[in-house]
């Protein structure tokens, strides 16, 4: 005799009990791959900041590499820790640090600065080396931009049409700032993966990425080493003071070490200041040219690190002790490429 078929209810109840299972095991998948990776969803770089007040902010390896961009770009024009800022927050605000290929009429990139007004072509505008040069161009013309507020800085340069939304991107943009100028020691980290694979890597893409942010051919080679001089870079700025003396770049194997001493910096800024510029700028590429560990003043990043910590390295080489005294010092930015 067959057994009777379950009745409207149970079968419900049935349903729904299969269905939690298969959420349950979907979660504790989540959770697994989680913990064997290391978490890598975005977003994937976060900033401390270096005061008693613990701020943090949380972006993406993409908007990383812009702010990285634009601080680089602000440091060779020997602007200000506060441009750099006011640079950020406008480009928090207009793009969400995007370099966007669209926008209000023809606005485009990370600052959303338009063809039409003059502010350089599609291709230039687009370009964040660019954007933010003619950005920095426009705000150093502001008279006492240093102390106006920072909303107002911004809108005097942007002429947007809400210039009080500048203001709130202030706290997130002084962080950055702090951490991207060099001010603000071992404060950024990335988990240093990437979901698409870099055109080129290694340490000839590293030089490549330097020269193209930092504008002055930072990393001029010595003869004979790997991938060739630097030295028909390309200066883009626009700015007349005087270049600082270009540091030089050594490499061995997957390794590009960065000498830096008080000749290597510009705008007043001191040699620790450079250095740990140069190891967050790092940091913040890490995803898109593979980096794997960077490593300045006795302390370590290594990438893929579940908690992504600078680390101390124990090192009691002269870089460290150099580059840990207060006002100067020589020290080196080591960078550890994936091939």
């Amino acid at each position: 005799m067959p057994e009777p078929s379950p009745s409207p209810k149970r079968r419900g109840r049935l349903l729904r009990f299969g269905a939690a299972c298969v959420v349950l095991s979907a979660v504790a998948g989540y959770v697994v791959v989680q913990y064997v990776s290391g978490g890598t969803d975005d977003p994937g770089c976060r900033v401390v900041s270096g005061g008693a007040n613990g701020t943090t902010y949380e972006f993406t390896p993409e908007q990383a590499v812009n702010a990285a961009t634009i601080a680089a770009v602000g440091t060779d024009r020997a602007m200000p820790e506060r441009a750099v800022a006011i640079a950020l927050a406008t480009a928090l605000q207009e793009s969400g640090l995007r370099n966007l290929t669209h926008g209000d009429r023809d606005s485009l990139g990370l600052f959303q600065q338009r063809p039409s007004q003059g502010w350089g072509t599609e291709k230039q505008v687009t370009d964040p080396a660019y954007a933010a040069n003619i950005f920095y161009e426009h705000l150093a013309k502001v008279r006492d931009y240093t102390e106006l507020p920072l909303t107002v800085a911004a809108q005097r340069v942007q002429r947007s049409g809400y210039p009080e939304a500048y203001a709130k991107h202030e706290p997130d943009a002084t962080v950055l700032a702090a951490a991207l100028t060099g001010t603000a020691a071992a404060t950024l980290t990335c988990n240093g993966r990437s979901d698409t694979t870099p055109t080129t890597t290694g340490p000839g893409a590293v030089r490549a990425a330097l020269v193209r942010d930092f504008g002055r051919d930072p990393l001029r080679q010595t003869a004979g080493s790997e991938d060739g001089a630097q030295d028909g870079a390309q200066d883009t700025s626009s700015d007349s003071s005087p270049a600082p003396k270009a540091p030089t770049a050594e490499s061995s194997g997957r390794t590009v070490t960065l000498p830096v001493t008080e000749e290597t910096t510009a705008g007043g800024r001191s040699a620790v200041e450079r250095g740990w510029q140069l190891a967050h700028w790092a940091v913040a590429n890490s995803s898109a040219l593979r980096i794997e560990s960077v490593s300045y003043a006795g302390r370590e990043w290594v990438s893929g690190n579940t908690d992504s910590r600078w680390r101390a390295t124990g090192s009691t080489s002269a870089e460290a002790a150099g580059a840990g005294a207060a006002g100067g010092g020589d020290g080196s930015v080591r960078i550890v490429t994936a091939q």
